[in-house]
């Protein structure tokens, strides 16, 4: 057991800590000089992993419907070729057992279906473009 007086927000605390690898060297301990702050047991925290760094999505141009959320497609509701209305539904995905519409952002032709059933696509992913 390792004794610290830690200061947060201007409050000394004085805590015991148990050492868990006794393999790396410590400075020498120091006799902790008595406060008037009550014992308190200091928690333990994990180190925070850092996320690692995700490319950006292609960038969108007009006609492009894009995906909202990262998700996996269920189905692509139009095909090539097909006219579609500004609202109507041409993808569906699911995140987290929940389905979500994909809408065509304006009216117009569908040219080209980047994603089928089953892709995972990323928030900002571009899955439909209309012309």
């Amino acid at each position: 057991m390792k004794r610290l007086r830690i200061s947060v927000e201007g409050k000394t605390y004085e805590v015991e800590v148990e050492l868990l690898d006794e393999g790396f060297s410590s400075p020498a301990p120091r006799a902790a000089a008595p406060t008037s702050s009550a014992r308190v047991a200091a928690p333990v925290a994990a180190p925070v992993a850092t996320p690692a760094a995700v490319a950006a999505p292609a960038a969108a141009g007009d006609g492009s419907v894009v995906s909202p959320l990262a998700a996996v497609v269920v189905s692509a509701d139009v095909a090539i070729g097909d006219t579609v209305a500004e609202g109507q539904t041409v993808i569906t995905l699911e995140a987290m057992k929940m389905n979500t519409i994909v809408a065509a952002t304006q009216a117009g032709t569908v040219t080209a279906i980047l994603v089928k059933a089953g892709d995972a696509v990323e928030e900002g992913q571009v899955m439909v473009t209309l012309a």
